[in-house]
């Protein structure tokens, strides 16, 4: 007679096959997540048990391998793919969250079964029973003896050391501070939505969401625990959007630098998905004037014209770095370079992402954000203004790719602009962090062009 298979459970079902896709086809678990969700119906306290699941793990998937590893009687390189994923979403639930760890064991092994890992659910049971012999803490404990206290603060943030300590040089070397950051890089971030100005007033959305008003951008709300902004009806008419408060910053602050002369136009330069393009659009709109944005790939630059219709932006396709004055009619007023980076700001937010960077990829970006910001200072008039945001707070993409303007332009303090309650013996640009501004890791530099 076969196997009966266990019915599955529909949350961790569905946070286990996001893991498998993430693992096989490098898919991204928060666009996939939501639409699996979807599709499935799976919605309220088992859709919120899904994500905390499937997010969770994926952030410490590095720390749970190596917990996995003390306690398997293999190499973990030679366990069955699927296998190991059953193995963290178990050992997350059992290490991470409030569910018993007995509880965690069994549903475990239940999904394996249902997921056509039977033969392999002992080996699971086996594994996840040594897990629970100790508590998170006391794993922590156990695999650091030995290390650094920057190597065991990584292993306790579940972050990998090399971005442990890009946060600690970035940071002077506080390790208090870096532990700060860490823990804050390693929780369940706020979902940050954008008020579009023009289109509805923060207070409808306040109202709307349930959410609480960000501290530092007038258009900011933070959604409330669990809230789904994909079921507001503001972010279904486009009248908000989803977008962290940082980058809201970045666009507000280049927008109130005063300019020598009238405004014209403003140029964003390789925009992505076009959420700061949208929100310097809807800023310009009333004054009259006109935004281009441009993007390097032709898919990437349908997202900016979908982000920012209504709006006067022209969007050109192509690569930043030889864009002429000519091609957009004369020089401009303001351009912001929203540079391709590591995205080591925003890993809360994307919890793969940790675990897919190395540090081979910052040179290559630290090359590629110069040559943009470079060829940016030619794009802008005399009194102009030129800003240069990364989502990464990693020194060789921020201070060390603007000291390449030395001399060309004139540093404008971001401070006030972005954090006014900041001290004021801070440097000119601005580095956020989520521990001390509840955002994410956006650096935004503001500079006048001479």
């Amino acid at each position: 007679m076969a196997e009966r298979r266990p019915l599955p459970d529909p949350a961790r079902r569905a946070a286990f096959d996001v893991l498998r896709a993430v693992s096989v086809d490098g898919a991204y678990a928060n666009l996939l997540l939501p639409s699996v969700l979807t599709e499935r119906g799976v919605a309220g306290r088992d859709a919120a048990l899904a994500t905390e699941l499937c997010y969770g793990t994926l952030r410490a998937s590095g720390t749970l391998d190596e917990v996995i590893a003390a306690c398997a009687d293999r190499p973990l390189d030679a366990v069955d793919p699927g296998v190991r994923d059953l193995l963290r979403l178990g050992a997350y639930q059992a290490l991470r969250t409030r569910i018993p760890p007995h509880a965690a064991v069994a549903s475990t092994v239940d999904l394996a079964r249902a997921a056509g890992h039977g033969r392999a659910a002992g080996f699971v049971n086996a594994v996840l029973r040594r897990v629970t012999a100790m508590d998170w803490t006391g794993w922590v404990a156990r695999l650091g003896q030995g290390r650094s206290e920057l190597q065991q603060l990584a292993l306790s943030t579940a972050h990998p050391e090399w971005i442990a300590a890009a946060f600690a040089d970035a940071l002077g070397g506080d390790l208090v501070e870096t532990a700060a950051a860490l823990t804050a890089d390693d929780a369940r971030p706020v979902t940050h939505l954008v008020a579009w100005p023009g289109r509805i007033e923060r207070e409808a959305l306040l109202a709307e969401s349930g959410g609480q008003a960000g501290s530092l951008s007038p258009y900011a709300v933070h959604l409330s625990d669990g809230g789904d902004p994909a079921q507001l009806a503001a972010i279904r008419t486009d009248r908000a959007a989803v977008q962290d408060e940082g980058s809201q910053l970045a666009a507000l602050a280049l927008a109130a630098v005063p300019l020598d002369g009238p405004a014209q136009r403003s140029s964003q330069r390789t925009s992505g998905p076009g959420g700061k393009t949208a929100l310097l659009a809807s800023l310009a709109a009333p004054r009259g004037v006109r935004v281009l944005a441009n993007e390097l790939h032709p898919h990437r630059a349908e997202l900016v014209r979908r982000a920012v219709a209504g709006w006067d932006v022209e969007v050109h396709t192509g690569d930043a770095r030889e864009l002429h004055p000519s091609d957009l009619g004369g020089p401009v007023d303001r351009v912001l370079v929203d540079a391709p980076c590591t995205g080591l700001g925003a890993l809360r937010r994307r919890p793969e992402a940790r675990w897919r960077r190395s540090p081979d990829d910052v040179a290559g970006l630290a090359s590629l954000q110069r040559e943009l910001l470079s060829a940016a200072v030619a794009l802008v008039r005399p009194g102009g203004v030129l800003g240069y945001v990364t989502c990464s707070p990693h020194r060789a993409e921020t201070t060390a790719v603007t000291e390449s303007l030395d001399g060309l332009v004139d540093a404008v303090d971001a401070w006030p602009l972005v954090a006014p309650a900041t001290p004021a013996n801070s440097a000119p640009a601005a580095q956020l962090w989520p521990h001390r501004h509840g955002t994410d890791a956006m650096f935004i530099a503001l500079y006048r062009v001479r």
